[in-house]
């Protein structure tokens, strides 16, 4: 015998459907209210809402003393209704209280979540209950669509995904401090980057690619800072110069910009974003030039500075905008004297090094260079920087270029701070399911 048709859960999206049928939803009580003698509820799915019509109010006397988050299963007739989410919703409601809820939550889900900084940390502390919220919630789903738009775009590109140790006998780069753990007696450490295993694949695949999370003991409690975040990590051999790399990320750039806006634009617009305006090659400024402008336009001295300031980096991508029809520029030609030791230093001006900051809406969101391939050039910056080759943090590294490898470049990308800023939003720690700083460990 063959069941009936609500027998089968139905989503809020595909309810419309089955206009003047019986049908069965399932999801968490989203909003309540009566008017008139009637209760109107809201249920609230994956993909959704369901408005539900009890015109009697008998069938909604089973949530007395019930709060929002109960799930429920009803059971209805689906009918027209231009005025509900879908076009339709549920009447002659038959309702199973299947999880009640009791307590009253503190975060009420069904209003605009207020995200003012000063209320950032009840955010964070209540971030279970806030990221139920329709419009919240639509944050994840943009970020796994970014994700989603990197995968496509490299694999296109013939990069092939693998992943790295996240535990590791060394420190990976000298620059940031890192989180040390034993590890059976031993010190080991967690991974700052994938940077020495993607350049050691590269003896392999050539191009390759990992999503993976990063972990970095600085105490800094800025709004583009974490103490952990994902990093997409990318690294390409056989490269003519830094432009092939800079070349592979204005696309990328594009194609995530593009795909999110295409398949995610409900969630994008409720978010209140603003699409991105980009040119197919984002262009070019070295680092001298910058301070140059900056200092023409702001009278403000930044000459001496070896990295671009944050305030050079909002007005760059301002000034972009304005001259290049582009939020995104990329800052080239940063000082040799500051680049780590597995860096290329150019041959036509030795003085910088072949490294590029890729800015987006006014902060930094990549770091690329050209990696030194040649085994004795790298060994002598190796030793000149203070590295040990015989430390296991470097030795097996210092293998892959011992045996022969092709020149590259690579570059890190920080998925949270992409998510960030393609949104709109102020904080990093806004575009993190669960984030991490110095005073945050939970949830």
């Amino acid at each position: 015998m063959s069941q009936p048709t609500y027998s089968k859960r139905i989503l809020s999206a595909e309810i419309k459907n089955y206009i003047g049928e019986r049908i069965q939803v399932s999801g968490w009580l989203h909003k309540k209210r009566e008017l008139g003698g009637m209760t109107f509820l809201v249920l609230r799915d994956r993909e959704g809402l369901v408005q539900v019509l009890d015109e009697k109010s008998t069938e909604a006397e089973k949530l007395k003393g019930l709060q929002n988050g109960t799930i429920l299963t009803i059971e209805g007739l689906v009918v027209e209704e231009p005025r509900a989410a879908g076009g339709a919703e549920l009447h002659e409601p038959n309702i199973v209280v299947d999880v009640p809820v009791t307590d009253v939550p503190a975060i009420e889900v069904d209003k605009p979540i207020d995200h003012k900084s000063e209320n950032l940390e009840t955010l964070f502390e209540n971030k279970i209950l806030s990221m139920r919220n329709l419009t919240e919630r639509g944050i994840w789903k943009v970020q796994a669509g970014i994700g989603d738009a990197v995968r496509e775009y490299l694999k296109s590109q013939q990069f092939v995904e693998f992943h790295s140790p996240k535990l590791i006998a060394g420190e990976t780069e000298g620059g940031a401090e890192v989180f040390k753990l034993d590890y059976f007696g031993k010190t080991a450490s967690l991974a700052q980057s994938a940077q020495f295993y993607k350049q050691i694949m590269v003896g392999t695949l050539e191009r390759v690619f990992e999503f993976g999370a990063t972990y970095r003991a600085e105490p800094s409690m800025t709004t583009r800072h974490m103490t952990e975040f994902i990093t997409v990590d990318v690294e390409m051999g056989f490269i003519s110069g830094l432009e092939d790399i800079q070349a592979v990320l204005s696309g990328l750039l594009n194609y995530a910009a593009t795909h999110v806006w295409e398949r995610y634009e409900s969630e994008l617009v409720a978010l209140k974003a603003v699409k991105p305006t980009l040119t197919k090659e984002i262009p070019s400024v070295p680092l001298k030039k910058l301070h140059e402008l900056y200092f023409a336009a702001t009278k403000e001295d930044t000459r001496n500075e070896k990295d671009p300031t944050p305030a050079e980096e909002r007005w760059i991508c301002e000034y972009a905008k304005k001259e290049w029809g582009t939020e995104a520029v990329f800052i080239t030609e940063f000082p040799a004297s500051n680049m780590k030791f597995y860096h290329y230093r150019s041959e036509t001006n030795p003085e910088v090094a072949e490294r590029a900051d890729l800015l987006f809406r006014g902060v930094e969101i990549v770091t690329t260079s050209q990696r030194e391939h040649r085994y004795s050039k790298l060994l002598e910056q190796l030793k000149a920087m203070g590295g040990n080759p015989e430390d296991p943090g470097f030795k097996y590294y210092l293998q892959a270029f011992q045996y022969g490898m092709p020149p590259h470049a690579g570059f890190g990308m920080g998925l949270e701070r992409l998510t960030q800023k393609l949104i709109g939003l102020n904080n990093v720690k806004e575009a993190t399911i669960f984030p991490r700083d110095i005073n945050r460990l939970a949830p």
